[in-house]
């Protein structure tokens, strides 16, 4: 059995690795897939490609995109969800924060340096034209952690998947302000490079058989069902999120890998841009 490592956040759009998973259907191939859930995110998962403590993530794009070209040896091979994320941008229910434009120079939780909670929050100030030299930010590692800052005072907002974060809204521990969908799509498929060099034929394997499961995915009995109870969301949620949410299964295109390096290169998020070939790696 070949045992490959994946890592991915513990959130829906990851329910079709489960369901694939508990299916066997990698253990045919003789791939002993071995899934860890990371609620910290994407700053967490570019860390452990590069301490080598997963072969595989499934990540935001601008965050690995970024990472990548600061020199985490790992490579895009595929677009794993073609739609946008949309982020909800949550205060604290009791705040007196009312619109967006009550959020200029406050202070946003992000779950850790380089994650997406961080790139979104200058990608939001850009377009609401705020200046972004200067964005304070408190590390606040997960979603509790937020909770936390945003109830004690210590962060003003936090953005976040909005419909991860919906329960904290519908119990009254959130109030959502805007949402801010990514400019491109958001989850990508990341291998780190030695993984890429010494097996390509089971990278090839796990990317083919996740295709097949994410391509059927919609049309399984009950799904929205199924979605509901484990990610503790109500159904007319899941269902909205469902009719947003398109998977995919095709390599990053160069004029999508452009779009997002020019938008962080704008941004300072990046000071320098990475070739085709440093970034993607079609198996």
């Amino acid at each position: 059995m070949n045992i490959i490592k994946i890592a991915g956040v513990p959130e829906h759009f990851n329910l079709p690795w489960h369901l694939a998973i508990e299916n066997g259907d990698f253990e045919k191939e003789n791939i002993n897939l071995q899934w860890t859930d990371v609620p910290e995110g994407t700053g967490k998962m570019c860390q452990m490609l590069r301490d080598g403590e997963t072969d595989i993530a499934v990540i935001l794009t601008e965050g690995i995109v970024k990472d990548i070209v600061a020199g985490n040896p790992s490579k895009i091979v595929q677009v794993y969800v073609e739609s946008p994320l949309i982020w909800g941008i949550h205060v604290a229910a009791n705040s007196n924060y009312k619109t967006l434009a009550d959020l200029e120079n406050k202070k946003v939780a992000i779950s850790r340096l380089g994650s997406g909670s961080q790139l979104m929050a200058y990608v939001n100030a850009d377009n609401q034209g705020w200046k972004t030299d200067n964005l304070p930010f408190e590390i606040v590692n997960t979603i509790d952690g937020a909770v936390e800052a945003l109830t004690n005072g210590t962060a003003d907002y936090f953005m976040w998947e909005r419909f991860m974060t919906k329960p904290l809204v519908d119990k009254g521990i959130f109030r959502r302000i805007a949402d801010c969908p990514t400019p491109w799509p958001c989850f990508v498929i990341a291998v780190r490079e030695e993984v890429l060099e010494n097996n390509p034929v089971l990278i090839s394997k796990i990317l083919a058989i996740i295709n097949q499961t994410t391509e059927d995915f919609k049309d399984i009995p009950s799904i929205d069902k199924t979605l509901a109870s484990n990610y503790h969301q109500k159904i007319e949620d899941i269902q909205e999120w469902l009719s947003l949410t398109q998977w995919s299964q095709k390599p990053l295109s160069t004029e999508m890998l452009n779009k997002v390096q020019n938008q962080l290169f704008q941004l300072k998020i990046i000071d320098k841009k990475g070739t085709f070939e440093d970034i993607v790696k079609t198996v």
